[in-house]
């Protein structure tokens, strides 16, 4: 049998062979390609992320192909990772 019948156990599946860009590297191509067509990145992802249209992103570059290889959880992690370390004060 080819894939046991273990309904315990998340089964884990890893990409052999491709290098893939984090969420941060990512981002950071599409915002440099939206700036270099007059883009505000700010509200073209917000207005990407509330419609889930691929028009609001930039196909310059292949910001909008590199833009759907994120998972929406991916990006929402990365901007909440980024605001936490660089603008809450550590005594909070």
């Amino acid at each position: 049998m080819l894939f046991k019948d273990n309904k315990n156990n998340t089964q884990k599946v890893s990409r052999r062979g491709t290098v893939q860009e984090t969420p941060h590297e990512v981002i950071k191509k599409v915002c440099c390609a939206m700036r270099e067509k007059n883009y505000d990145p700010t509200s073209q992802l917000v207005g990407y992320f509330l419609t889930e249209d691929p028009t609001y992103i930039t196909s310059h570059k292949n910001a909008r192909t590199n833009m759907s290889k994120l998972e929406r959880y991916q990006f929402i992690e990365e901007v909440v990772k980024f605001y936490i370390e660089h603008s809450i004060d550590e005594e909070v």
